[in-house]
């Protein structure tokens, strides 16, 4: 199985403040993350004065401010992208951050990042996703609040104005925060790789590292959870995130699972190829036979080691004439 890619999803955990963005970047990358994504955007060019918080949002959001103006004091300006791309490269940890408008994908074409990612609220947007088909990029899907036909029309657009199907990974995801369990539905991730033939992940919303675990263990090719410094800072998304040291065991997790699922392939490994003579048996003596006495299901039984004759070929055995004196328990030899 190939390395899982594990998204650290920063989003706007950093409210609006880059040194916060800085120590993001640090705490995913002793995690072990393979990236650490964020969100760019323009807050008036995709969100209009009239558009309200969702539920999760008022609950977190302690404030009175609409969707548009609470967006506005925990974004960062482009110039901070730009520093964190830069402060990215000397930490060695890969850059994403995920365009929320035209104006932004724009932008972070200029960034020379690997891939880009769809976020779950702009599958239906058509002016978008043919703007970021059209780069010929990389890109991660999300689909958050989305069936199978939203999904289909948009792998189409995509793929239609200049997106190689290789070059999409479709994720599972739930857009609650945070997801309730049973909501997770993890299993989905295998429908859309099964009906659409593309590479699957999980963007996990969910409490705790459970689901992320799940989603690997069923072959997801990259995971993307939300990371904090504390939950208990004020914003929308810090208490569907997890702290540094859940995201490090998280990871840890995920590539233990990537060892123990293995290439698929049957066959007899290196570690335990030394015990086929200790666990296995053979034809042996079930009392002593005389040379020249015939071999019979009353003279022969099986048991340990297994460095004798195989039980597989007992009655090839059977009816052979002893060549010479057997001990109870001796290997037969022929």
């Amino acid at each position: 199985m190939n390395r899982v890619i594990i998204i650290a999803e920063a989003g706007q955990n950093h409210n609006g403040k880059l040194k916060l963005a800085y120590k993001l970047v640090d705490a995913a990358k002793e995690c072990g993350a393979d990236f650490i994504k964020f969100q760019t955007s323009i807050p008036k060019l995709h969100i209009s004065k009239f558009a309200k918080k969702a539920n999760y949002q008022v609950k977190n959001w302690k404030k009175s401010d609409s969707q548009l103006q609470m967006l506005e004091k925990i974004s960062l300006a482009y110039g901070d992208f730009k520093k964190l791309k830069k402060y990215c490269k000397k930490r060695k940890i890969e850059f994403l951050s995920t365009p929320f408008d035209l104006n932004s994908v724009d932008f972070l074409k200029s960034l020379n990042m690997k891939y880009f990612k769809i976020p779950s609220g702009e599958i239906t947007n058509l002016p978008y996703l043919i703007k970021i088909a059209k780069l010929k990029k990389k890109v991660i899907l999300s689909t958050g609040m989305a069936n199978l036909i939203e999904i289909r029309k948009a792998l189409k657009i995509l793929t239609s104005y200049g997106t190689k199907k290789k070059n999409i990974t479709v994720l599972q995801c739930n857009t609650e925060y945070p997801t309730p369990l049973r909501d997770a539905n993890i299993r989905a991730m295998l429908t859309i790789k099964e009906k659409f033939k593309v590479e699957v992940g999980y963007s996990d919303h969910t409490e705790g590292i459970e689901a992320s675990l799940a989603a690997a263990s069923l072959g997801a090719q990259v995971i993307e959870k939300h990371i904090t410094l504390s939950k208990n800072l004020p914003g929308p998304d810090h208490k569907a995130s997890i702290n540094p040291k859940e995201f490090k065991k998280m990871v840890e997790g995920i590539r233990k699972i990537t060892v123990v699922l293995g290439n698929g392939v049957k066959k007899i490994s290196q570690s335990e190829k030394k015990n086929i003579k200790i666990a296995r048996t053979s034809v042996v003596a079930s009392k002593q036979i005389a040379k020249g006495e015939k071999f019979t299901s009353n003279n022969l039984t099986i048991k340990r080691p297994g460095n004798g004759i195989s039980p597989m070929k007992l009655f090839k055995v059977i009816g052979k004439v002893a060549r010479k004196n057997f001990k109870e328990d001796e290997l037969i030899k022929l």
